[in-house]
């Protein structure tokens, strides 16, 4: 039976869940509800759900996808959470640790799931680069996310914008969190730094340099992995990864051995594998691959990278 779920927010990011949700194979988007009445009708019709108020919203749904602004994450998430719903909560889980703790526990006390939406851990460019051969034996990563100003998610610095994504991937791939950080970055277009280049030095001596910006000339997203056996580069916008190793360089979409084509490439939807996995969950099937903890530990990081800037 597919999971009713209930979007809050119907923004940008709220619209696409809301839509995906309605088509997906395991969930049936049974209510939108957003702050602004126009806006949430406007993508309900366009969903085929109801828009409703909150409560009645929460009340629809066996799962929640809280896709609305950063300072109304932990204030949401309670309502979901004390209703006895599963939760999604788009990154960051929360605007400070305090609160992200607060609702990982509350999670825990009620039994219900929480999922956090680091999105690009279901892309299959990133799971590519965790099943390649030395993947995860790195001594550097160096990760860009770059894109041109849109007055959207100001709220918040590009740090919880846009860095902490890549911060996500890096502490996956490290297994540890880091014991340095160090950054740089300025305010441009906002009240909030919109651009920033942190670095990460793990105990084991590895070390991460990523660089975010939403005030760039075009859009870039970059990810390369350096290690003792060669590179790996991956461009998530191209959806390709090439590996330089001893023997010479080429495409991994092209290596039988890492059982990844072209056309699964082009055609994988994170988005859609990213609202399964929380369906599973639910269901009892798996963990959330993006838990609470692991949620807790990107923004710890991007906090810390914020102080850094000061």
């Amino acid at each position: 039976m597919a999971l009713r779920v209930a979007v809050l927010g119907a923004g940008h990011f709220g619209r696409f869940h809301a839509l995906k949700a309605a088509k997906g194979p395991a969930t049936t988007l049974v209510a939108l509800h957003d702050a602004d009445p126009a806006r949430a009708a406007a993508v309900a019709a366009e969903a085929g759900a109801p828009a409703l108020g909150l409560e009645a919203a929460i009340e629809a749904a066996e799962a929640v996808i809280v896709a609305a602004p950063t300072r109304f994450h932990h204030a949401l998430g309670r309502k979901v959470l004390e209703a006895g719903r599963h939760l999604f909560m788009e990154k960051p889980i929360a605007a400070t640790l305090d609160q992200a703790a607060e609702l990982a526990a509350l999670a825990a006390a009620r039994g219900r799931v929480l999922q956090v939406g680091h999105i690009e851990r279901f892309s299959a460019a990133f799971r590519a680069v965790v099943a390649a051969p030395g993947g995860q034996a790195a001594l550097h990563w160096e990760a860009v996310r770059a894109a041109p100003f849109r007055p959207r998610s100001l709220d918040v610095s590009v740090v919880l914008d846009l860095m902490i994504h890549d911060i996500d991937l890096v502490l996956r791939l490290a297994g540890e969190e880091p014991e340095e950080v160090q950054a740089v970055g300025a305010r441009v277009m906002s009240a909030h730094p919109d651009f920033a280049v942190a670095r990460l030095r793990f105990p084991s001596g590895r070390a991460a340099s990523i660089t975010a910006s939403r005030v760039s000339i075009a859009m870039e997203r970059r990810l390369r992995v350096l290690g003792r056996e060669g590179e790996m580069a991956v461009d998530f916008l191209g959806r390709s990864l090439s590996v330089l190793r001893r023997g010479g360089a080429e495409p991994v979409a092209n290596m039988p051995d890492h059982g990844l084509d072209r056309s699964s490439w082009t055609d994988h939807d994170s988005l859609e594998a990213e609202q399964a996995a929380f369906a599973a969950a639910c269901a009892g099937a798996a963990p959330p691959e993006v838990g609470a903890k692991e949620g807790i530990a990107a923004l710890k990081v991007a906090l810390a990278v914020e102080q850094a800037i000061g």
